[in-house]
């Protein structure tokens, strides 16, 4: 009896978890259409549960967001430290416009996570030293703050890649002048003077081989100094100046997905060096920075594995002005 009374509730039951599904898929579907830049939080929430169910793939789905934000404005200096501190009372995270950090944060944090919880804690920890959060703690410089922060995330081949075509340069961090010439924030940090190589852009068919999808591409950009000795060209006056995402063409074409005035966009390498190489010795006259090489840094295959070693079973560890937990 039991058995033709489920029988006979089937159709009904079936009929409710089409009901209670319907809403569901239909949102898929648009959000499927829409923009990345385009969705509330909420939406961003929905749309990472049903990427990381259905794409297992960490490199696919950076690649995935990355495109589904082309187009996305671009807007420099976008992000702070409001509501926990006012010396840059700008948010704590942005989906409708990017920088190149931003933008690069961003798809690197939602790739990593579930929801929007998970994103938003994901990507405090790659924005902060550590995962604190403050102005002091920002990742500023990218070859000796973000570089260092994240390595549970990525790791620099570039050494590996470009061999004896390497080429490096020396430069002097002083974040105290920097903090006080920005926010007017007085912090005692001893100056650093630090080390860097690049490949040469030149030489960058010696990377294509090596570079994947979802890899981080930096740009390295300096001012020539005309009648410098050979060995002193750019010394202490090159620096990471912007950075992006490795992707490939159907053709097997290394790519860059970076974010750039005007917007978001996509690029051969080839493409993005023309651009930037089109009025050089103008700009060299000028003393204006103009494109060096680059920097390669390998995504690692598990971060999240990494990073629980770092932070324990508190993963990812972010705190906030003044040592509570978030």
């Amino acid at each position: 009896m039991t058995h033709f009374r489920s029988l006979f509730l089937l159709p009904a039951v079936l009929s409710v978890i089409r009901w209670m599904s319907a809403p569901v898929a239909d949102s898929l579907t648009q959000l499927q259409a829409k923009p990345l830049y385009e969705f509330t939080e909420a939406e961003v929430g929905t749309y990472l549960a049903h990427l990381h169910t259905t794409e297992p793939d960490l490199r696919k789905r950076i690649v995935h967001l990355a495109r589904k934000n082309l187009g996305q404005l671009y807007e420099l200096y976008l992000l702070g430290e409001m509501p926990f501190e006012t010396y840059d009372p700008q948010p704590l995270y942005s989906i409708a416009k990017s920088d190149c950090l931003v933008f690069t944060e961003h798809i690197y944090a939602m790739a990593l996570s579930r929801d929007w919880p998970g994103f938003m804690r994901l990507l405090q920890r790659i924005r902060y030293r550590d995962g604190h959060i403050g102005v002091a703690t920002r990742n500023h410089f990218t070859e000796t703050d973000w570089n260092p922060s994240n390595r549970w995330l990525v790791r620099d081949i570039t050494a590996d890649i470009a061999g004896a075509r390497v080429e490096k340069f020396d430069e002097k961090i002083d974040r105290s002048k920097f903090l006080r010439n920005r926010y007017q924030l007085e912090v005692a940090i001893p100056v650093e003077n630090h080390r860097e190589t690049y490949l040469p852009f030149a030489d960058v068919a010696l990377a294509a081989p090596h570079v994947r999808d979802g890899d981080c591409i930096q740009i390295v950009r300096g001012i020539v100094k005309p009648g410098a000795p050979a060995d002193d060209t750019f010394g202490g006056s090159a620096w990471i100046g912007h950075v992006g995402l490795a992707a490939h063409g159907t053709d097997g074409s290394l790519h860059i997905i970076h974010s750039s005035d005007p917007a978001v966009r996509e690029e051969t390498i080839a493409q993005f060096i023309a651009r930037e190489t089109a009025h050089l010795a103008e700009r060299d006259a000028a003393g204006k920075p103009r494109l060096l090489g680059f920097k390669f840094l390998r995504l690692e295959n598990d971060p999240l594995a990494n990073l629980r070693q770092l932070d324990g079973a508190d993963t990812p560890r972010v705190t906030l002005p003044g040592g509570a937990r978030y």
